[in-house]
């Protein structure tokens, strides 16, 4: 099975939080975990979609269990 990965504004899209927060947690060492596709400060940050997903699952709270 192969990952998609997807940009800062398709996980801002998806989660619903800022591409400015994303950047901020980045930088926290918070949020999601991301790739950086190189170690200059220009390098792409890429998340992997599935990570996106159980980062976001592992925050559910209050209400019952389907």
């Amino acid at each position: 099975m192969n990952a998609r990965y997807l940009t800062p504004t398709q996980v801002s899209d998806l989660t619903g939080y800022s591409v400015k927060t994303l950047s901020m947690w980045r930088y926290e060492g918070r949020g999601p975990r991301y790739v950086k596709t190189s170690p200059a400060r220009s390098g792409r940050i890429r998340y992997a979609e599935a990570e996106v997903i159980a980062w976001m699952e592992a925050r559910q709270q209050g209400g019952a269990a389907a």
